[in-house]
């Protein structure tokens, strides 16, 4: 039985194997598996290892679209500050800074500064009271 990341508690072995030498065609319908659910999978510690070879050794059209959906952000919910302060998912978004392109890398970026400065902004609030 092959792990696709599903299951948190299976070693990612079989999975990062298949993403790393299978045929283009076994890679894409593995990182079209992630769709919708890539920053859960990224928080679980052998998902977030699938999820890390599908966007290393996926082409260029699917890195966008699971970079995109690390972008989405909500009202109530950012997808990027909850895998910025995740201990497992924390390590996709150095990944996507290693893997982007130019474009990506600077709104990925842009976004972390603002929660940088959030952060700071809370920080004091809080020494203050």
């Amino acid at each position: 039985m092959c792990c696709d990341g599903k299951d948190t508690h299976c070693p990612a072995g079989p999975a990062k194997h298949v993403l790393e030498r299978g045929k283009p065609l076994v890679r894409s319908q593995n990182t079209r598996k992630l769709c919708g659910k890539i920053v859960q999978r990224s928080q679980h510690m052998y998902a977030s290892n699938v999820v890390e070879k599908c966007l290393e050794f996926g082409d260029a059209a699917e890195r966008e679209f699971l970079i995109d959906e690390i972008l989405l952000q909500f009202e109530d919910n950012d997808n990027l500050l909850v895998m910025m302060k995740d201990q497992f998912a924390n390590y996709i978004v150095q990944k996507i800074l290693e893997i982007s392109n130019d474009t990506q890398r600077e709104t990925l970026l842009h976004r972390i500064r603002l929660h940088l400065i959030a952060f700071r902004l809370f920080s004091e609030l809080r020494c203050k009271s």
